[in-house]
Parts: C-alpha cells; sequence; structure tokens
C-alpha cells in the first residue's frame, strides 16, 4: 500500500523529492493532489514510511 509522506506545493519541488528519495533506493510516486492545482502528493511504500519520513527530514532542511 502506498502512503503520501509530503505535499510539494509545486511540480518542481515535487519533482526535486522525488529525485532525492529515488537516488537513495526508495520507490516513489507522485501524483496531483484531489482538488487542488497546484499541490503534489509524494507517496512511498508504506513499508518504507519510518525510514523515509528521516530522509524526506534531510532532504527538506538541505537546499532543494
Amino acid at each position: 500500500m502506498w502512503t503520501v509522506i509530503y505535499i510539494a506545493p509545486t511540480a518542481r519541488q515535487a519533482d526535486q523529492i522525488r529525485n532525492k528519495l529515488t537516488e537513495e533506493g526508495f520507490l516513489v510516486k507522485v501524483r496531483q493532489a484531489r482538488g487542488a492545482k497546484e499541490q503534489f502528493e509524494i507517496l512511498i511504500p508504506e513499508s518504507e514510511l519510518d525510514e523515509g519520513q528521516e530522509i524526506l527530514k534531510e532532504i527538506l532542511h538541505s537546499s532543494l
């Protein structure tokens, strides 16, 4: 099952986060958030949630 770990405000930021998570070895999906034109959900498998959240924190605190 896929779980949303972050909602990015732009497609560019969503792509950057997806690329960095993929580089770290995660399976990643990005989809447009329902009811929002400029928000994008970043999803990873539920089994990778804990580790994915830790890596996401590092990504968000570094310069995208």
